[in-house]
């Protein structure tokens, strides 16, 4: 009951503010804990802090949906489903985690920052995406209106799915303020497997293995540094499933390509560190003009012709590396002629916000479709202009 008062008080100061913000055309940057802000084109806008939207509205274990504020520490939503052997099975970011030695791990990243950015971790290309997690949520759109799309079953929808375009909307069409989310039950056994092979091998095998009935869960290539042995060039492979099901596959793959299997406590801090962006690998460089790219492409797609590192994740489907910021085109024409696209993931800090796109080029007839839900949803552009497209 405390929790409903406090959000029911909380969304009626914002959607004051709103109104406010629309009948002055005020534009306005949401923001929940920050944790994203190095994300997308550019922050603009009277800041609309989203963190007084906190706390567990309902939770069904038993049916396997959890009701949230927007404005609910990711971590701590994911502190209370892994107290019921449960879990956010798409593994989304934190990006902030405190690595402090001796300190509590601690989270600024929150439930509808997730949501808005729609970035999902290592288990992506098994598990899924967030937009297939999001049952229904409560938004406020640009005229201060409040509105209710979806629910708390699956198959809730007619017409458009809105609640699922706003997974990866960056907050360009409305402010989210409650949220229905599918959990899952953690799986009854994990096992990591780490394999010495270089890029095209490593692929080879990721391909051939996911061809087969193995619980693969998720993968990570890189050249490790830091390795006791000298650098190598490393495949981690995890799988997750039934007992027999884990155990069966590591044998047969351990057959089939020599390799070791890791102590889990240290392959489970190793895949958030994965998930977070704090291996090594993700270090920014020394050289003032790298950007940190993200190439999403085919889980089929080859070696790709680059001259940078790449850390491959996603079953091969996503590829990261540091590459100047003049390689936007270079890296496009890579990304499309492997049936994806590149996004500036996070640029130099000499590139001024907005300079340049983020986001790969965009089809007319999509760009069309998105600038009319924009204008249908916040028809005088207040929420994060150019957050996400420079058009809008």
């Amino acid at each position: 009951m405390q929790v409903m008062q406090s959000m029911d008080s909380a969304l009626h100061h914002i959607t004051d503010r709103i109104r406010a913000a629309s009948a002055d055309a005020t534009t306005l940057r949401i923001r929940g804990g920050g944790s994203k802000d190095f994300y997308g084109n550019c922050l603009q806008g009277e800041l609309l802090d989203t963190t007084a939207l906190n706390g567990i509205l309902s939770y069904e274990p038993t049916e396997l949906v959890v009701t949230v504020g927007a404005g609910t520490p990711l971590a701590e939503l994911e502190t209370l489903l892994a107290g019921r052997g449960q879990c956010l099975a798409f593994e989304p970011p934190h990006f902030s985690w405190s690595q402090s030695p001796g300190a509590t791990a601690a989270s600024a990243a929150t439930v509808g920052g997730m949501v808005a950015a729609g970035l999902s971790g290592p288990a992506r290309a098994s598990a899924g995406a967030v937009r297939e997690y999001v049952l229904g949520l409560h938004m406020i759109n640009g005229m201060g209106e409040e509105l209710v799309f979806g629910g708390q079953v699956m198959k809730n929808v007619a017409g458009y799915d809105v609640s699922r375009m706003m997974v990866g909307s960056m907050g360009t069409l409305g402010l989210i303020t409650e949220l229905s989310l599918k959990v899952l039950p953690v799986a009854p056994l994990e096992a990591t497997l780490v394999f010495a092979l270089d890029q095209a091998n490593a692929l080879e095998c990721l391909h051939r293995w996911g061809g087969q009935p193995l619980p693969l869960n998720a993968s990570c290539w890189l050249h490790d540094d830091t390795a006791s042995t000298g650098a190598q060039e490393l495949l981690f492979v995890r799988l997750r499933g039934a007992v027999a099901a884990v155990e069966a596959a590591c044998s047969k793959m351990l057959a089939e390509q020599p390799g070791q299997r890791m102590d889990n406590a240290q392959a489970q801090v190793d895949w958030a560190l994965c998930r977070n962006q704090q291996l090594p690998f993700f270090k920014r460089p020394l050289a003032d003009n790298m950007a940190l790219w993200r190439l999403s492409v085919a889980q089929t797609a080859p070696v790709l012709d680059l001259p940078w590192a790449q850390l491959l994740e996603w079953h091969g489907g996503l590829r990261w590396l540091w590459a100047p910021l003049d390689a936007a085109e270079q890296l496009q024409a890579v990304a499309i002629k492997h049936h994806g696209s590149a996004t500036l993931f996070i640029a130099p800090h000499a590139n001024p916000a907005g300079a340049t796109s983020r986001f790969g080029i965009q089809d007319r007839v999509q760009m069309a479709i998105q600038q009319r839900l924009k204008h249908s949803l916040d028809p005088k552009a207040i929420f994060n202009p150019q957050r996400l497209f420079q058009a809008f």
